[in-house]
């Protein structure tokens, strides 16, 4: 049995989280099948999205409950090379150069905020409850707080990450984690709608543009001075680039919107 199930449809990969009876919890096997999915995507031309979701009632509880058993019994070493795979697979789904669209639905808790955070839009379905819970268990989010801090506002999540409270979507869009939230049952509506919008524009360029903003953060600024004004030359030399500007100045269609 796979824990991740991925379907394809119109150049957009459906990632979902396939253990319904655990709540989708995470286990050693689910966040080998997830790094492995999206180190994949990064040699795929033909895809231009992702959707991430969860099958069953909620999203993501975090961690499954037996792999939490066994990590009591981990030595130092043991924990630390668990944490690295989880890490490792967190980086490999937030340096995915396509969008990622996340459909959050039910419950996302723990480990789940970082699947959250990787995400370049969210959409959040009315009473879904989100938490930051390794503080109540005596231990930090600590392999996901690099992925938070990059995405939500760091004065607004800070006591949420702090005091391990329960939260509602208005308040985890208020911190920056949720970029709409709507009601119960229409997500998958609401991600087509995004989906379109994203399709819309050219693949290289989203592609390159993900890719940019990942990059900035990390780069000096004569660094940043040289990256970006290199890219925009390269994408206006580019056959999509031509194809784009030609289209628009021509006032017809370009020609990646009817793949």
């Amino acid at each position: 049995m796979s824990f991740v199930v991925v379907t394809e449809m119109n150049h957009v990969a459906y990632v979902k989280l396939n253990r319904p009876e655990m709540r989708n919890a995470f286990n050693p096997e689910m966040i080998a099948e997830l790094t492995k999915v999206f180190q994949d995507f990064q040699t795929r031309k033909d895809l231009r999205a992702v959707v991430l979701q969860g099958e069953g009632k909620v999203f993501c509880a975090g961690a499954d409950l037996n792999w939490m058993k066994e990590m009591v019994n981990f030595s130092f070493t043991q924990n630390r090379d668990d944490s690295m795979k989880l890490f490792t697979m967190f980086e490999a789904m937030a340096s995915c150069t396509l969008p990622v669209i996340g459909h959050i639905h039910g419950a996302a808790f723990g480990g789940a905020l970082g699947l959250v955070a990787i995400c370049d839009e969210v959409i959040a379905e009315e009473g879904t409850q989100f938490c930051f819970s390794e503080v109540k268990l005596g231990i930090a989010p600590a392999v996901i707080s690099s992925f938070v801090n990059r995405k939500a506002v760091p004065g607004k999540v800070r006591p949420l990450m702090l005091s391990g409270i329960v939260f509602n979507p208005h308040i985890a869009q208020q911190a920056g984690l949720v970029n709409e939230v709507v009601p119960q049952g229409e997500g998958h509506t609401a991600v087509q709608k995004v989906l379109h919008n994203y399709l819309q524009c050219g693949p290289e360029a989203v592609r390159e543009t993900k890719k940019l903003l990942n990059d900035l953060n990390f780069m000096t600024w004569g660094q940043q001075r040289d990256t970006t004004t290199t890219l925009i030359a390269e994408r206006r030399a580019s056959a999509e680039g031509q194809e784009g500007l030609k289209s628009f100045l021509e006032k017809r269609e370009p020609t990646w919107r009817s793949q």
